[in-house]
């Protein structure tokens, strides 16, 4: 007779696409990203507003969520954008993030595969994302998955301070 299965010590993972329900846990990710991008202060998105930008009649961006059992750990938001030269839509990754006590588990790399067959299966010519530059565990960890940095681009942008002012007739 052979013994009782034991349950395993090992916690389950899963990632999912994230529905309607799950705007409370996008915010609480999404505020415990400004955190650790030293900037916490300055998440004004609202429910209200991932509610209408996420789930509405034309959504901005996608979410996909990690789970450790039944805990978030993370998330990923993306959108497509879209290379003339190539002739083909790109998917861009938003933000990634795993909470730092969940990080060393390969949860940031299995999002990272999500998303890379979401991109192969939608015939996304490219996968592209931003990392600040102080962010050295993160630069290494993409240098590691084959990514490159296009150091010969720098980012613009305009806040929506910016956009009215030059907007303006």
């Amino acid at each position: 007779m052979s013994a009782p299965a034991e349950k395993s010590d090992l916690p389950r993972f899963a990632i999912r696409r994230a529905t309607l329900a799950d705007v409370g846990t996008i915010l609480n990710l999404i505020r415990d990203l400004a955190t650790y991008e030293r900037a916490p202060n300055e998440v004004t998105a609202t429910e209200e507003q991932l509610v209408d930008v996420l789930f509405g009649k034309k959504p901005a961006a996608e979410v996909l969520l990690a789970f450790e059992d039944e805990e978030p750990v993370g998330f990923a938001v993306y959108f497509h954008n879209f290379s003339t030269w190539l002739g083909r839509a790109g998917l861009y990754l938003e933000d990634l993030f795993v909470r730092p006590e969940h990080r060393g588990k390969g949860y940031g790399r299995a999002l990272l595969v999500e998303l890379a067959k979401i991109a192969r299966d939608r015939g996304c010519g490219r996968m592209e994302w931003a990392v600040l530059d102080w962010n050295e565990p993160a630069i290494e960890f993409y240098r590691k998955l084959g990514a490159k940095p296009m150091n010969e681009w720098t980012v613009f942008r305009l806040n929506a301070d910016g956009i009215a002012k030059l907007a303006e007739p």
